[in-house]
């Protein structure tokens, strides 16, 4: 299967204290299971490493809930990427939420306390990981596996799992040197007991960290060789390019020279960036290719109402169809920033110009043998118009194949009763006459004046000319037939100036829009480009008023907002509550790229990309901006390329050097890796994070935004921990 940490078999649930008890007992009754006999099953080891992986993803035993790991602290809330979610995210521009649980609003307001419920439930995680991994590596050491008789291919296994687990641990200490610094640090190496953890400084937790990637960089499986959804060296590689490029915030040292060596390590290493940007987000992401390290779910064996749970369902609410994005409901609470939307540009979906549907005028119908049942009077479809409503009526109808014939009928009839034919193919209409006969297939104007009972068929080309075209005013680029739709289309690249559409390469026959309201007029007014790029040009002759779209190629995809009822601006602090006020982001979904759902409507298949490969091209280009050896600006400004191509599904977004600064990578940050739990650390290493350098709707409780204190830059180490451990010191300001 897929997800190989689906099933966790393995039972292991510790009430969290930073007193962590004495693990290695054994037990009086023969048939209870502890630490000193669950291994005498060679299965358990990987069981074990399954538990690890899965502390990321679910809260206990027994999904979604029931059985929790950590008791006292509500499994929702306190799953382990939820929690990352709450800090990362809900702090920052990209996102805020309307619900009034407990002190949520003082993640975006900036200003918690060290009893925060939510600040604790997310370090009791990442402090419930750590002694697990220590446990883990306690039971696999050479004497412990000599004592059982561990040999062959299992004891070659278990020295993979022992390097993945080191990983794990290197991974939930990064979060906590991120985001509290300076915290209790244990290893494996510490007596099993009872006692004080003491506390490490995060300079001291930066090397213990890096020191451990280090070591396990060539002894874990080398990029993409190990089982969807465990470490490998791409990991180890990204989260070493991590801390390096965060290094001068947590230590005062530079380390981007390092930094850009990890991520072109990575880069070299065989991922590629997912075609579509949209499908890494989606209930299939685990047959990408850039995803370098996820933490994985799955609707019927890995459930939690944290994790994707939340993030979908959390950010679905009032008009939005939860549907759409493959569950069965939404909850109304997350949305984002007008400061995070004007991030992207205007045109989120490319659309310039839309179709027109136009009025209803008097018809006559045209059925034929070019119909899927041919000569079905009672197909609508097929008709023509009289704009003047003066007998005369006009429209183009598409024939697929050679000598395609019709007939003219005043009033739909399955039945052609009363048909209008032409006996003598000489343009003259008879009643019940011979079937009408086109020529060569193709695209034809159909002309009926029912005032003298005549009739034109002439096919026709269409193209577009003018100064915006590649051929200006001389010479026509033309249009081809998209038979799924129905209209003429063209994909070109379009420069600032104006164009018509004409027939036939000639301007007996032109199109324009006069009164700029998508309706085409004969010989109307020049239709203006003010944006240049490619485009794809749609012209619609098939429907009454004929009509146009123009819709940019090369625009940003990435933007995948949810607008429909929704007001940008959050003005008060009620409207917050209010979900219509702000954008939703509907970026992550439980379908498929092929449309399908995922296996549970109530709890999605999708993963969540803690590392791919666009991040680490973003951090290789920011590592050169901030002075790492051995690369020119150029190379940046192709890092940043790279990922834009993708983004606009073409070179329409590239940049140049003149374009790339800090503050520029920052927003392209922003774009590329929104909502997937970056932005905090982001802002924090740009110094935007407490300043007045960036302000953001509500950043410090105000509609406008204020700067905040900056010990805010950090959270607290929770006070019930303090309380418990007299060896720690609470952080600055706390």
């Amino acid at each position: 299967m897929k997800k190989w940490i689906a099933f966790i078999l393995l039972t292991v649930s510790f009430t969290f204290s930073s007193c962590f008890k004495d693990l290695d007992t054994v037990p009086l009754d023969p048939n209870l299971i502890t630490s000193g006999t669950v291994f005498d099953d060679p299965g358990t080891y990987k069981q074990f490493l399954a538990k690890l992986y899965a502390g990321f993803a679910v809260s206990g035993q027994e999904g979604p809930s029931g059985q929790p790991d950590i008791l006292g602290i509500d499994e929702g809330f306190g799953q382990y990427l939820r929690g990352m979610w709450y800090h990362q995210e809900l702090t920052t521009d990209e996102a805020l939420i309307g619900w009034n649980d407990q002190t949520i609003y003082d993640y975006h307001d900036l200003d918690w306390t060290a009893s925060d419920g939510f600040t604790f439930a997310f370090y009791s995680r990442i402090f419930y990981q750590i002694p697990l991994v220590n446990e883990f590596l306690r039971e696999t050491t050479d004497e412990k596996l000599d004592s059982r008789g561990v040999s062959g291919q299992l004891r070659t296994d278990i020295a993979d799992f022992r390097t993945e687990a080191r990983f794990i641990r290197a991974l939930s200490y990064w979060h906590a040197l991120d985001v509290f610094r300076n915290v209790p640090f244990v290893t494996e190496k510490d007596k099993v007991g009872s006692f004080f953890p003491e506390q490490i400084q995060g300079p001291e937790l930066f090397k213990y960290i890096e020191s451990e990637l280090l070591d396990i960089e060539n002894k874990i499986k080398a990029p993409r060789t190990n089982e969807y959804g465990r470490a490998d060296r791409g990991a180890v590689w990204t989260l070493l390019a991590k801390l390096y490029l965060n290094a001068e915030v947590y230590t005062g040292q530079k380390k981007y020279t390092e930094c850009l060596s990890a991520c072109e390590k990575i880069i070299s290493a065989g991922y590629t960036l997912e075609p579509q940007y949209a499908h890494l987000f989606l209930a299939d992401n685990h047959r990408s290719n850039e995803i370098i390290f996820p933490i994985a779910f799955d609707g019927i064996n890995t459930r939690t109402w944290g994790g994707m749970t939340f993030i979908i369902r959390a950010g679905i609410g009032g008009s939005i169809s939860p549907l759409a994005s493959g569950v069965s409901g939404g909850w109304g609470g997350s949305r984002t920033t007008r400061q995070f939307v004007e991030k992207f540009p205007a045109d989120l979906t490319g659309i310039i110009a839309e179709f027109n549907p136009g009025k209803n005028y008097p018809k006559v119908y045209i059925p034929g043998s070019f119909q899927s049942m041919p000569f079905n009077g009672s197909d609508t479809k097929n008709a023509l118009t009289s704009a003047k409503s003066n007998k005369i009526y006009e429209g183009y109808r598409y024939f697929a194949e050679d000598n395609a014939e019709l007939v003219i009928l005043r009033n739909p009839s399955s039945t052609l009763g009363g048909k209008l034919g032409d006996n003598g193919a000489d343009g003259t209409l008879e009643t019940n006459g011979a079937n009408i006969k086109a020529g060569p297939k193709g695209l034809y104007y159909i002309k009926v004046d029912l005032n003298n009972n005549t009739y034109l068929l002439e096919k026709q080309s269409w193209g577009i000319v003018g100064n915006a075209t590649p051929g200006g005013w001389e010479n026509d680029t033309e249009m081809i037939w998209n038979e799924e739709f129905g209209y003429l289309t063209l994909k070109v690249e379009l420069s600032v100036g104006d164009f018509k559409f004409r027939a036939n390469r000639d301007w007996a026959i032109n199109l324009g829009d006069t009164g700029r309201d998508g309706i085409l007029d004969a010989g109307g007014d020049n239709i203006s480009i003010t944006k240049p790029g490619g485009y794809e040009v749609r012209l619609d002759l098939e429907n009454p008023d004929y009509s146009y779209e123009l819709r940019l190629t090369g625009f940003d995809r990435r933007g995948i907002f949810g607008t429909n009822g929704q007001i940008l601006d959050i003005n008060t602090r009620e409207d917050i509550a209010i979900f219509n006020n702000g954008y939703a982001v509907l970026k992550f979904k439980n379908i498929t790229s092929d449309g399908q759902s995922g296996s549970n409507v109530e709890f999605p298949d999708t993963d969540f990309p803690m590392f791919r490969l666009a991040d680490a091209y973003l951090m290789a280009a920011e590592a050169i901006l901030r002075g790492a050896s051995g690369a020119s600006k150029a190379k940046a400004v192709d890092y940043v390329n790279i990922v834009r191509t993708r983004a606009y599904s073409g070179a329409a977004g590239n940049i140049t050097e003149s374009d790339l600064n800090l503050d520029y990578i920052l927003d392209e940050r922003a774009r590329e890796l929104y909502w997937e739990c970056h932005r905090r650390t982001d802002l924090v290493r740009f110094n935007k994070f407490t300043t007045a350098d960036y302000l953001w709707a509500w950043k410090g409780g105000v509609s406008q935004g204020q700067a905040v204190d900056s010990r805010f830059n950090i959270f607290p180490i929770p006070s019930a921990d303090i309380s418990a451990n007299p060896k720690l010191v609470q952080n600055p300001g706390y």
